[in-house]
């Protein structure tokens, strides 16, 4: 009996420390320490290589609760730079989330600070450093198209096993949309550490050990130097900038103003930071260009012009009466040739012509629903009232009403062309985004399609090779044909028309249209669409400007630099004093000294 006895537990001793490597590992937890390999997040460049988005080491403290015993906190704090409270309330939620799982009580520790606590950090048990990467900027440009990243919620944790808590991913713009390429795989080491907390060496020369994979490269559509000079030209004024490249839906500018430096999301002082923004009236953080819904105001005109020679409602042969500020039951806002064929209604931005061939597409149809409904199928088919699609996450749908919605407010069959007739002319309960105003100027040059906007070009794979991304083309059930007639009206606008003196670039062929949209908080928003050149459409551009009076006291202007810059590189001495105008500008200030909206 004693025999056996002896060789059941020789054997089952055997078993446990040669054969069961896993129960070998538990049973030697308490001197071995599961370290994560965080790899370095994808780099961002832009679409001319130019590096927009880098990393730069720092380092995070992590505790196990059981393996923690009593330390002088305030010494720990004076070293890591860190308030007493902050450490306490950090242990505490360390010690809620597990005691046998580490947590992270203080989070990016620069490289300084690092160096001391490492060499401190065999008197406090428990505790340990984990290196990770940290996002980098060389231009403090498009914080709301690259996005930031930040701490990974409990949501995510449970939707994700790739997440542990403290991990880090993408919050927005393109750190988000991109996060399963940028973030890599993290690796996981098995470290020998001694009693007093210092690593000894890899576990079994590392057999159990895996390597972490860096994360894929970005090459992004934007121009980060025309982007730079956008934000440049937004300085001072709230509003939006979308530059289009029109044949492939590549996005170069987006801009919204107020901006902030995305810096700001990266170190300790971050959660500062990000309540500081949260909470001013200006709303830095909310991206003005996709999130943003504005009347369009008679940079709609266009649309409602598409739709009319779609109808076969409009044409050369087809012109309307206007009578200036006195035309009913829509004034027009200055006196000019009458009638007027198509061009040249939109070269004045006539609201009468506008009204009078809204009127037409719904009168077309047995009733009022039936003709709206016409209408609106024409917009949802120029990706207006939709989101339009593409890689931009926070994309607003903005509003194209439904009948039903007039039936509620007026009752079925009680309203019919007069009830809607602001629609004709952009305002009413229509509502857009830059984004899809940008757009619909990108059809227009097209003659006919886009390609879903969009923030990223290709994907660098690890051996450096390119992988081009593909998106959506859309095209629209309108004849090319008919926006021809459409942008000789536009190249009129800026040529003779209501931006002529605000738009007008020597040897380019712009192609515009102004909106100067009525605002009942204060003065008039600023609006003005563009492409050029009108033969070989290189850019699409929408600038939206809140309280800039009308559409050619800053949002053309400012179009019109950026076109200038970027076909011809720089902008001619005889523009200066305008560029100069528009850099000065600061409506900011100007509505609180007035006590504007």
């Amino acid at each position: 009996m004693f025999s056996l006895v002896s060789l059941i537990i020789v054997a089952r001793l055997f078993y446990i420390q040669v054969i069961d490597s896993s129960y070998k590992i538990s049973a030697a937890s308490n001197v071995l320490r599961r370290q994560i390999n965080y790899p370095a997040r994808g780099l961002v460049y832009d679409r001319n290589h130019k590096l927009i988005v880098y990393n730069q080491a720092a380092y995070d403290v992590l505790v196990t609760p059981r393996e923690m015993k009593q330390f002088d906190t305030m010494q720990f704090c004076r070293i890591a730079g860190v308030e007493k409270t902050e450490l306490v309330s950090e242990i505490k939620k360390a010690r809620a989330y597990s005691l046998y799982k580490p947590y992270p009580v203080i989070k990016q520790l620069s490289s300084h600070r690092y160096a001391v606590l490492q060499e401190q950090l065999f008197k406090y048990p428990g505790f340990y450093i984990q290196a990770r990467t940290l996002r980098q900027y060389p231009a403090t440009i498009a914080s709301h198209i690259l996005g930031y990243v930040g701490e990974v919620d409990q949501k995510k944790i449970d939707e994700d096993r790739y997440y542990e808590s403290g991990d880090y991913i993408g919050k927005t713009g393109i750190e988000q949309a991109y996060e399963n390429e940028l973030r890599g795989v993290k690796g996981i080491s098995y470290m020998m550490v001694d009693v007093h907390n210092r690593v000894k060496g890899s576990f079994e020369n590392g057999k159990m050990d895996t390597s972490a994979v860096i994360g894929k490269n970005l090459i992004s559509t934007l121009h980060a130097d025309l982007q730079a000079y956008g934000e440049r030209l937004l300085a001072g004024k709230v509003g939006s900038i979308v530059a289009i490249e029109p044949s492939t839906g590549e996005i170069m500018i987006l801009a919204s103003s107020p901006t902030f430096d995305p810096g700001m999301f990266v170190g300790r002082d971050r959660t500062k930071n990000y309540a500081t923004l949260l909470n001013d009236p200006l709303k830095p953080m909310l991206n003005r260009a996709i999130t943003s819904s504005y009347p369009p105001g008679s940079t709609f005109k266009l649309a409602n012009a598409i739709i009319g020679l779609e109808e076969g409602l409009l044409g050369p042969e087809v012109r309307y009466s206007c009578a200036g500020p006195r035309s009913a039951p829509i004034k027009c806002t200055h006196n000019h040739e009458s009638p007027l064929a198509l061009e040249s209604a939109i070269r004045e931005s006539c609201n009468s012509y506008f009204f009078q061939a809204f009127r037409a597409t719904i009168n077309k149809y047995r009733n009022a629903e039936e003709g709206f409904e016409a209408w609106r199928s024409h917009l949802l088919d120029l990706g207006i009232g939709q989101r339009i699609g593409g890689d931009l996450f926070a994309e607003s749908a903005g509003n194209v009403p439904k009948t039903t919605y007039y039936d509620r407010f007026f009752g079925k069959s009680h309203w019919n062309v007069m009830t809607i007739r602001s629609l004709s002319i952009g305002q009413g309960e229509l509502l857009l985004t830059p984004l899809q105003l940008a757009n619909m100027v990108s059809i227009i040059a097209n003659k006919g399609y886009y390609i879903a906007p969009h923030m990223v070009r290709s994907i660098q794979e690890l051996d450096k090779s390119e992988k081009p991304l593909a998106f959506e083309k859309h095209v629209t059930s309108a004849d090319p044909y008919i926006f021809y007639t459409i942008a000789n009206g536009m190249e009129k606008v800026v040529e003779s028309g209501t931006a002529r003196s605000a738009a007008k670039v020597d040897g380019i062929a712009i192609c515009g249209k102004t909106g100067t949209v009525q605002n009942p908080h204060g003065a008039a928003h600023s609006a003005f669409v563009a492409f050029a050149p009108k033969d070989d459409p290189k850019i699409a551009i929408c600038v939206y400007v809140e309280n800039g009076v009308w559409g050619a006291r800053y949002a053309a202007p400012i179009a019109s630099l950026i076109i200038e810059k970027y076909l011809n590189d720089s902008i001619s001495p005889k523009r200066k004093p305008l560029e100069a105008t528009m850099l000065s500008s600061d409506l900011i200030s100007a509505m609180h000294l007035t006590g504007g909206d």
